[in-house]
């Protein structure tokens, strides 16, 4: 079974984001593996070792994206590749009509990635990659079984569970709760050092270069800091009044 996984590198969750001129600053942050396509990597991981074939690595990003790669073929996933072009601005429409540039000259059983990014958080690219390869799509997976040609699912659904059978190949996101990701061992992690890795830009993948980004991030800012907030004193239509009042001059929401 051929398994591609999407992957991002994205910044630690414990990491302090740190913004300037309207942009977060990189220098000295720490990067690791989207963590819900860590998810990802596990099951395809599994997957793989029972019913066999190959797993591997995609993904679209800056020249640092190779360490998050490497983690995961560490962790036991065969073969990497890195799209890294100047030209890519990264917009979700843009990174999934790449994407399913290479894809479409691959041969695949499965496509896994995150649920999200956790940080932009739009959930959009497995989507849309689903629809330009004709896919059917499952997304915020929590389980996942492999029958003959077809793909048993389970997600949530509400507080409920909702099962839903697709025909492969088909693409999936993964939730927090399908599997328990595994650590890198100390073998793996040497292993991963000799396993195949291509690099790629837009040249080599036709169609690719005419991928032109929708949106642009203009400026990035943190939100206001919260001033402290203020008890009312006094009759109860006193309060009333001095509530309106303030909600209307001072929050300006009324």
């Amino acid at each position: 079974m051929d398994i591609f996984v999407l992957v991002k590198q994205t910044f630690d969750t414990e990491e302090k984001i740190v913004l300037q001129g309207g942009s977060v600053q990189e220098d000295g942050a720490k990067f690791v593996i989207n963590p819900y396509d860590e998810y990802a990597v596990e099951q395809a991981i599994q997957i793989r070792d029972e019913l066999g074939g190959k797993v591997t690595l995609l993904s679209i990003g800056p020249d640092r994206t190779a360490e998050a790669l490497r983690t995961a073929l560490a962790m036991g996933a065969d073969e990497a590749v890195l799209i890294t072009d100047e030209r890519i601005l990264g917009d979700e429409y843009e990174v999934a009509e790449i994407l399913a540039s290479y894809l479409r000259t691959q041969s695949y059983d499965l496509i896994l990635g995150g649920n999200f990014s956790v940080d932009n958080g739009a959930g959009q690219v497995a989507v849309r990659l689903a629809s330009l390869l004709g896919l059917p799509h499952v997304g915020s997976i929590t389980k996942l079984d492999i029958e003959a040609s077809k793909a048993v699912t389970h997600r949530d659904a509400e507080g409920d569970v909702e099962i839903i059978e697709v025909p492969l190949p088909a693409l999936f996101t993964a939730q927090q709760g399908l599997n328990e990701p595994r650590y890198p061992s100390l073998p793996g992690i040497m292993k991963a050092k000799k396993k195949p890795f291509q690099h790629l830009t837009l040249d080599d993948m036709e169609g690719a270069a005419s991928a032109v980004a929708k949106t642009t991030r203009v400026e990035l800012a943190l939100p206001p800091e919260r001033k402290a907030g203020r008890i009312l004193k006094g009759e109860v239509n006193a309060q009333v009044s001095e509530l309106v009042q303030a909600l209307r001059n001072e929050s300006k929401v009324i």
